[in-house]
């Protein structure tokens, strides 16, 4: 049994199909019924890609697994049985021989007065689609008002987190927005304000310098204010306070701090690390031979760096999520179990437009090089959809990204605390 489809348990299921076919049920647990490609999250926001060209058909890749729509909510592990809520709010359990954990993570709070009921947080295709919807709104509001003060605060978007997302939000959205404005002639004089925050030194502060200076560079010259060694001390429903004592009014607050695991990792009454399932280098429990982990749930020891844990990535997350199959698989007898290890293939990072940063091989490029790289890349990780994200791509270069508001996730529905890349609802 395999808990979560994101990319760690979508790539051990695929993996297990193939080194344990016919020797094994393949029961895979989910609340959707597709795999999200979170990297490509912002250009939804940024109206460039439609929502289902990152998602992928569960029971179209993965034939052989046996798809089961449901919140995992508990564990028995003496038992071997994992609790969990169905779509329609209808309890069950299921048995397993194996467990594979790798439920992924939510977003990341803060102790910040304010923020949960303020902020609007990015990790799934619901928050995507509201954000794009709330960017085309409070451009159209902005339109219809007279008054200078409501017009520069409906104008105004503030992104806290300069790590990848919140980069890449605020690099796509901002296209957007000025895309927006300049269609409308009663704004052609009015500024639309982007800030992005980070208490950090620089703007993706856990990526190479040389990425770390392009994305700035672009951002700047967008007219974004990057304003690092800073951040939010208090969100209000008119604005938010800095931790410098300015007060900025707004009414859009993005959030793109970071990301922890999934709660649900905590039901397992195991030990933890960061909030982190402890597992070792071969991704099992220590203790419990029948449960393993990988992804952003597990705490995955670094080989290639001693005591420390490797990152929460999408790269690590889909290497464990192969190596993890593997490693169950030598539990009954197919093949043998090896410990996880990486090589560092490089980062990329889309800003949007014709820019992008990216160092594969550890190659800095910028600019079109990078944009090429960065498209390819993604197109090459996916699983599904690739002739139809390329043609998206292909039609927005042309046509340009259309900005109608559809006005279809309300804000009730995307709550900052329980946002994650797969949870449309509440966490029971």
């Amino acid at each position: 049994m395999i808990v979560g489809a994101g990319f760690a348990g979508f790539h051990a299921a695929k993996t297990l199909c193939r080194v344990a076919r016919g020797r094994a049920e393949i029961v895979l647990v989910n609340p959707t019924d597709y795999f999200l490609y979170v990297p490509l999250l912002p250009e939804v926001a940024g109206g460039i890609l439609e929502p289902r060209r990152i998602t992928v058909s569960l029971a179209d890749t993965l034939p052989e697994v046996r798809l089961v729509l449901g919140e995992v909510d508990g564990f028995d592990l003496e038992d071997r049985q994992v609790r969990y809520e169905t779509p329609v709010g209808m309890h069950r359990e299921l048995g397993y021989d194996r467990l594979i954990l790798a439920a992924g993570s939510v977003n990341k709070l803060l102790p910040i007065p304010g923020v949960a009921e303020h902020a609007h947080g990015f990790r799934g295709i619901p928050e995507a689609i509201f954000l794009r919807d709330h960017l085309t709104q409070q451009i159209e509001l902005a339109d219809a008002t007279d008054d200078q003060t409501e017009r520069d605060s409906l104008c105004t978007f503030v992104v806290v987190g300069a790590g990848y997302t919140g980069t890449e939000v605020a690099a796509q959205c901002v296209l957007y927005t000025e895309l927006l404005r300049k269609r409308r002639p009663r704004l052609r004089n009015q500024r639309v304000r982007w800030m992005l925050l980070d208490i950090a030194e620089r703007v993706l502060p856990e990526l190479d310098l040389r990425l770390s200076r392009t994305a700035d560079k672009v951002l700047r010259e967008r007219g974004v204010e990057v304003r690092t060694g800073l951040s939010v001390a208090e969100a209000q429903p008119d604005g938010v306070r800095l931790t410098d004592g300015t007060f900025v009014a707004t009414q859009s607050l993005i959030w793109c701090v970071g990301v922890r695991p999934d709660p649900v990792v905590e039901g397992l009454g195991l030990k933890t690390e960061r909030g982190r399932l402890v597992v070792d280098e071969y991704l099992n429990v220590p203790g419990h031979p029948d449960v393993f982990a990988a992804g952003d749930a597990a705490a995955v020891p670094d080989l290639a760096r001693p005591g420390e844990l490797t990152p929460m990535t999408a790269q690590h997350a889909e290497r464990q999520g192969r190596r993890v199959a593997h490693n169950v698989a030598a539990t009954f007898g197919t093949g043998e179990r090896k410990p996880y290890k990486h090589k560092d293939l490089g980062f990329v990072v889309d800003l949007g437009g014709l820019q992008a940063a990216a160092n594969p091989l550890q190659i800095p490029l910028a600019g079109l090089p990078a944009k090429a790289v960065t498209r390819g890349y993604h197109l090459l990780s996916m699983p599904g959809n690739r002739m139809r994200t390329a043609t998206e791509w292909l039609l927005d270069a042309v046509l340009g990204p259309q900005t109608t508001h559809l006005g279809v996730i309300p804000a009730d529905d995307v709550p900052l605390e329980t946002a994650g890349p797969e949870r449309t609802r509440p966490h029971r």
